[in-house]
């Protein structure tokens, strides 16, 4: 009984912290290769939710209409890089003072288009069982949807030409444009690409998270403490930190309250950071 139970708040751990890591991926590409703060990046976790939303109420099959978030989402990105992102590079509290007043300004856009409350569209009804304890089956597909993200991204910016390109028009765009790399285009496809993992994310867990104009606050400020706390090894820093700090505190809201889980979630990331203040993945050589 105690291992079954045992085991029940592992997986339930795991998939909270899958979770996390789904929604904050998306900010991590941005921040980490192009030293962006995204503070509308729930906004656009929001946008994707509402998108795949009104799809699948207007008869497109749920799963098909998370690709269509993700288009929709990068391209609502490419327009804001375009007009507002693309003319701050190296102004880091601009660039948050900017996100922040178009986050507001989507929230606001949510709310006299869609009201504040949406029905949501209902999750899938299966389940696995662990002895005599039960653990809804969708929330624990999120465990491979995250690892598939991770997968991707890493294959994305380390084994092809754009990813290249990507980080060359960040760290030496000089010597980018040089060789013949257009860093202006290849910034605003980055950053949309940050905004469509964004938006995969309201999608894939809109049957768990219901679509409304509030429900990136949820996300955004563990997502930034999450990828601040993971440091500038990036995808690696990320998964670790949100398994950790995403599944501690499931594991300590499962014998206490959720109340107390997200204090620890706090408490432990002040730590981190008072401990090493570059991010846990400072030191590390490789940057993956």
């Amino acid at each position: 009984m105690e291992l079954d139970f045992l085991a029940t708040v592992l997986l339930s751990s795991l998939s909270s912290a899958s979770i996390l890591l789904i929604a904050t991926i998306g900010l991590a590409v941005v921040f980490g290769l192009m030293g962006v703060i995204n503070l509308a990046h729930g906004e656009f976790l929001m946008i994707g939710a509402y998108t795949a939303l009104t799809a699948t109420q207007s008869g497109v099959p749920y799963i098909l209409s998370i690709p269509i978030a993700v288009a929709v989402t990068m391209a609502i990105g490419a327009v804001v890089e375009r007009l507002i992102i693309n003319r701050l590079y190296g102004r880091l509290f601009d660039t948050m003072l900017a996100t922040w007043g178009l986050s507001i300004v989507f929230y606001q856009l949510a709310v006299l288009i869609f009201g504040t409350v949406t029905p949501g569209i209902g999750m899938p009804q299966f389940s696995i069982s662990i002895g005599d304890y039960g653990l809804a089956g969708y929330p624990l597909l999120m465990i491979g949807v995250a690892a598939a993200m991770l997968i991707f991204v890493y294959l994305l910016m380390t084994k092809t030409v754009y990813g290249m390109k990507a980080r060359a028009s960040i760290q030496v765009p000089q010597m980018a444009q040089a060789i013949g790399i257009e860093a202006s285009r290849t910034n605003m496809l980055t950053f949309s690409v940050g905004c469509g993992l964004a938006g995969f994310a309201g999608a894939v867990l809109l049957p768990i998270v219901p679509a409304t104009p509030s429900m990136g606050f949820a996300f955004v400020i563990k997502a930034f403490l999450t990828v601040v706390v993971a440091g500038p090894v990036t995808l690696t820093g990320t998964a670790i930190t949100a398994l950790g700090l995403g599944g501690g505190a499931s594991v300590t809201a499962s014998f206490m309250t959720s109340v107390v889980g997200d204090v620890f979630f706090f408490l432990i990331t002040a730590l981190l950071l008072w401990l090493y203040p570059m991010g846990i993945s400072a030191k590390w050589r490789r940057k993956l």
